[in-house]
């Protein structure tokens, strides 16, 4: 016997994005909803637009640094230019599995601080909150040109049940 579905969430929200510039402005309208001690965790395959849509969120939280693939260093911090949170940018892909590697980044620490952006988070980072922001990318795959992208946003817990994700499309 199967397990029941999880519910779903009226506020979630499908975008289709049709270039770059369209996925950074997706990531800026995302960053006008979030807050210290929000988490995002970005799925995709490799070129999905993860990196992307987190320059655009960086642009809208105002935070200095350029915000580029942390793949190697694992996670970057951006500290605002402003009074708003500072951004944590993970890239899990290189880490393991389970939530020890990710316990050594001390994100619990740095979370209710700061909005943390996860690229390749899942079944990694779900531990961490039950109020996220989930966020995947899906993209044609082989060899193609296509730059259009389907987008689907998700807030599972309690701190997006009542924000109206919609604005997102707009």
């Amino acid at each position: 016997m199967e397990a029941p579905a999880a519910p779903h969430n009226p506020a979630d929200i499908e975008i289709t994005v049709t270039s770059p510039e369209q996925m950074r402005e997706l990531g800026r309208r995302l960053a006008k909803l979030l807050r210290a001690g929000d988490l995002v965790m970005l799925t995709g395959e490799l070129g999905a637009g993860k990196t992307t849509l987190t320059r655009g969120l960086g642009e809208g939280l105002g935070v200095r640094g350029a915000v580029t693939s942390p793949t190697f260093v694992i996670a970057r911090v951006h500290p605002s230019l402003g009074e708003g949170p500072p951004l944590v940018h993970v890239d899990a892909y290189r880490l393991g599995g389970g939530l020890d590697e990710m316990e050594d980044l001390d994100l619990d620490v740095s979370l209710p601080e700061s909005v943390i952006v996860v690229e390749w988070g899942e079944g990694k980072v779900e531990e961490l909150t039950d109020d996220r922001l989930e966020v995947v990318i899906h993209r044609a795959v082989g060899d193609t040109t296509d730059e259009v992208r389907h987008v689907t946003v998700t807030g599972p817990g309690g701190r997006w049940a009542a924000v109206d994700l919609s604005v997102l499309s707009a």
